[in-house]
């Protein structure tokens, strides 16, 4: 019986998929207003790493300890040279059409003590630099404010575990608004908590490496939250009258399926663990973690002898500061897994995230992947996020901060030409149906530092060549597409690129 309903959902899963690529033989305009841009993070290409008074972050504290712990032993101590060849970076988005570019700021860039008491001018210069070509051809700059390179010192100190962060990060936030602001529109407090939290704090699979499950993961989350709603509150009151922007936050949003009939609440569960942690909190009309985890982190917390749960509780203010705390929602969005319940198959530790949830989430080998083990591709999930989205939080304007598909090299990327049309389809079919997205990002605009997978797999518009001390760019046939995309504001299936030359056609000059 149990074969047969992962059976059941499989085959549903496959004609929904079936269904959307037969969808994509006419010709889909994209709505009057939609922005179409790319994204990267600091860490990830500027190189730099401790250029004219940058100081050392998490990641540059652990590449230099423990190289090997990434997948190539190595670093983003150059990374793409973004730092000195940021002009080339305009070049390409010129090349591509892109009205906007998604990039993030290094703390320790702009604040080499992590604290407002100096301000690097070197580094206020390079993010001026940059927004400013970017502006001199019409492309509009996106700024995520922290992409996970926090400061080691900050780190040493606690990092997210420490209620103070909320202040650091506000003081930092503030100085970017103060220098910025005048020409940045469009601002993201936080890439990924999920990741910033669960990965680094509750397990070893992002720089910190705390391995603090069940516990660090949560204290994180909380004190996120609230540093995010605190720097909305800076902007809504000291900066919005005086330069219009808008300020957001962006969530990693996997989509979960249940196995078979039985799991439909697992699903929904787990998607309150993964997302919903962060998102209810800001988007519901009551504020505050999600109920099931509040029942099921309180009700564990007590059977292993904890005085009190182990996710911590939100003050009424701090809950009335993060309710309503953004103006868009932002996503990246990549793949879909299925779950089920725990059996005896199963071991976590106790306590742990995983443990608390009682679910096992898994992806069937048979389904397409990219070179990103994660990877797989379900545009279907996709659709069914973005109406479960709707639903939950009163249809809040959606930005998609990002959505991509990794390879291991080459400039012929059949398929993430392939992953980008089907997602770009299920994204028109939801948008069809009334879902408020207003933009989207390829991720990303060029190869980069792939975090623990350092430059095993890629996932550029551009290929970037390692060995070249130029970190030479070269278009892959995606890009070639995605440009075509913009140009005609379409999603046209039956496109053949003229792969043999890239030429900026004037679009935004």
């Amino acid at each position: 019986m149990k074969s047969l309903l992962i059976f059941s959902s499989l085959c549903v899963l496959l004609v929904e998929s079936k269904t959307i690529i037969e969808a994509k033989q006419s010709v889909r305009k994209f709505p009057d207003g939609f922005i179409f841009g790319a994204a990267t993070a600091s860490y990830q290409i500027e190189g730099g790493w401790d250029a004219d008074g940058k100081t050392e972050n998490i990641w540059d504290h652990m590449t230099h300890k423990e190289p090997c712990l990434i997948a190539d032993c190595s670093n983003g101590d150059v990374a793409d040279d973004s730092y000195n060849l940021y002009k080339r970076d305009v070049e390409m988005m010129r090349e591509l059409g892109l009205q906007f570019y998604r990039f993030s700021l290094s703390w320790n860039r702009i604040l080499p003590t992590s604290f407002p008491d100096k301000i690097n001018e070197a580094g206020v210069q390079y993010y001026n630099n940059l927004i400013n070509e970017m502006l001199k051809y019409n492309i509009e700059p996106m700024i995520t404010l922290y992409h996970w390179d926090l400061p080691q010192k900050l780190q040493d100190m606690g990092g997210w575990a420490n209620p103070h962060i909320v202040d650091w990060f506000a003081d930092y936030a503030r100085v970017a608004f103060e220098n910025f602001g005048d020409r940045v529109k469009y601002w993201i407090t936080m890439n990924e908590p999920r990741e910033v939290c669960y990965q680094g704090y509750g397990d070893v699979t992002k720089a910190p490496r705390l391995n603090m499950k069940g516990i660090g993961e949560y204290m994180c989350a909380k004190n996120l939250l609230v540093a995010h709603a605190k720097a909305y509150d800076i902007y809504d009151k000291e900066f919005r009258e005086k330069w219009g922007g808008t300020v957001g936050i962006t969530l990693s949003a996997t989509w979960h399926e249940p196995e078979g009939d039985m799991d439909a609440d697992l699903a929904e569960t787990i998607n309150q663990f993964e997302w919903g942690q962060y998102a209810h909190p800001i988007f519901s009309e009551t504020g505050d973690f999600p109920p099931i985890m509040k029942e099921m982190i309180a009700a564990k917390s007590a059977e292993q002898g904890f005085y009190r749960s182990r996710l911590p509780e939100f003050t009424p203010e701090e809950l009335e500061l993060v309710r309503g705390s953004s103006d868009f929602l932002g996503i990246n969005h990549y793949s879909t897994f299925l779950v089920r319940k725990i059996d005896e198959r199963d071991s976590f530790e106790v306590p742990s995230y995983w443990d608390d949830m009682e679910i096992v989430r898994y992806q069937p080998e048979e389904w397409e992947g990219g070179a990103s083990s994660w990877l797989k591709v379900v545009p279907s999930g996709f659709y069914k996020l973005l109406h479960r989205l709707r639903e939950l939080y009163d249809n809040p304007p959606i930005m998609i901060t990002e959505n991509g598909f990794s390879t291991r090299g080459g400039l012929e990327d059949d398929n993430r030409v392939s992953y980008y049309r089907l997602y770009l389809d299920a994204m028109l079919d939801a948008m069809d149906e009334g879902c408020d997205v207003i933009g989207y990002a390829a991720w990303s605009l060029m190869d980069n530092f792939e975090w623990m997978q350092g430059y095993t797999e890629r996932f550029g518009l551009y290929e970037v060549d390692y060995s070249s001390p130029e970190r030479t760019r070269t278009p892959r046939k995606a890009a070639f597409v995605y440009k075509e995309i913009l140009r005609s504001r379409s999603l046209d299936p039956n496109y053949v690129p003229d792969t043999t030359v890239m030429t900026i056609d004037g679009v935004n000059s």
